[in-house]
């Protein structure tokens, strides 16, 4: 037996609507990790980190909107949402984790220099 698929069609008036926000999703989120990653690695200054976070709450806000546009459920908008707040500490985590790689690892070429 197949099983019957139904999705609710999307109206032809919203069609510029989900194509711009789905579009600003894309470009804040981009703008989002741009900023941080740049800021983290010292090109811009942290000042301009208030500035990644506000092009993830913009980001944020627009895939919320953009999923009530095309009327998704319930669970997949719980999903959105909690992987917008995973996409928020994901440059801090790698970050994080390079600099504890280089610290650790300066230690043990410190550590070999000094037995030579």
């Amino acid at each position: 037996m197949e099983q019957l698929i139904v999705r609710p069609e999307i109206a032809l008036d919203q069609f510029l609507p989900i194509f711009i926000e789905s579009t600003l999703v894309l470009l804040f989120g981009i703008g989002y990790a741009a900023i941080i990653t740049l800021a983290k690695m010292g090109y811009f200054s942290k000042k301009w980190m208030p500035v990644g976070y506000l092009f993830w709450a913009l980001q944020t806000y627009f895939l919320y909107d953009f999923a009530m546009l095309i009327q998704s459920n319930h669970f997949t908008v719980k999903v959105l949402m909690v992987t917008m707040v995973a996409y928020f500490f994901i440059p801090h985590l790698y970050f994080y984790l390079i600099s504890a790689a280089d610290e650790r690892y300066e230690e043990a070429d410190d550590t070999v220099q000094d037995t030579k």
